[in-house]
């Protein structure tokens, strides 16, 4: 009999699996800060071809609260497996002519996520993330509205890393540009003795099914903290731009090759 599953443990039946095979659908409440980072220190990060896009606010903290399935939904009724919490860094690039997002840096509270971020080619990292949240009644909530405020935090082995927040002042006209483009991520499986190179290849992903709800925008502070040491402090905020808050959801495929040259 042979053994079957997405990723590891392989099991005569395959159930046992840790993460299971895409597509992977997503439903999600953002916390989005623009901000421009150190260009130099974006492009360092910036594998060939991407190149840093020429705008003025060049990277994006994220803070999401996430809820993912499969085809199936069985996961929704597993709110324990279900649920995570995530926080990113984007760079504003652009690949072969096209406008991409590239994440040097993620942050996830939950396995299954990290894991698959592993898989996806994106950098994730154990972390402790908290965003505010919008509940449709009640004094203790944060709302969609002129006025509302919100928050999300990102801590890592007791350190607390990023801190940002929004006031909102109204609807935007549209969702920010760095949030409707596709990620680029280095998929990378380290070698395993000289009979087992190093596997490195560039990804695209590739989702359907994208909506937003509407967009909240405002002013925003936002902060690296504890980051002395650490080499995200080289992207830490030099001016702060607006801020956003809406929901999202996408279904994700398995990513698509990056041609070289």
């Amino acid at each position: 009999m042979s053994l079957r599953g997405y990723t590891i443990p392989l099991t005569p039946e395959g159930r046992s699996a840790l993460v299971p095979a895409p597509p992977w659908h997503f439903s999600g409440d953002m916390v989005w800060i623009a901000y421009r980072a150190d260009p130099e220190a974006c492009r360092a990060l910036l594998p060939d071809p991407l190149r840093l896009a020429d705008r003025h606010l060049n990277a994006a903290v994220c803070f999401c609260e996430w809820q993912w399935c499969t085809d199936s939904g069985e996961e929704l009724l597993r709110p324990e497996l279900a649920q995570f919490r995530e926080c990113l860094i984007a760079l504003d690039c652009t690949c072969d002519g096209e406008r991409v997002a590239r994440v040097p840096f993620a942050w996830v509270d939950s396995v299954v996520p990290l894991v698959r971020g592993l898989l996806q080619g994106m950098p994730k990292r154990w972390g402790s993330v908290f965003v505010s949240r919008a509940y449709e009644v009640g004094r203790a909530r944060s709302v969609r509205a002129p006025g509302g405020r919100f928050a999300g935090t990102l801590s890592e082995d007791g350190r607390s890393l990023i801190a940002g927040g929004v006031r909102l002042d109204g609807p935007a006209a549209a969702p920010p540009p760095l949030a409707t483009q596709p990620f680029v991520h280095t998929r990378h499986i380290p070698g395993w003795g000289p009979d087992l190179p190093d596997q490195c290849h560039l990804v695209r992903s590739r989702v359907s099914g994208v909506e937003f709800s509407p967009v909240w925008q405002g002013g925003a502070e936002l902060a690296f903290r504890d980051v002395a040491g650490l080499e995200v402090a080289a992207l830490a905020p030099l001016e702060v731009g607006p801020g956003s808050v809406f929901s999202y959801a996408e279904s994700l495929m398995p990513g698509g090759p990056v041609p070289s040259g």
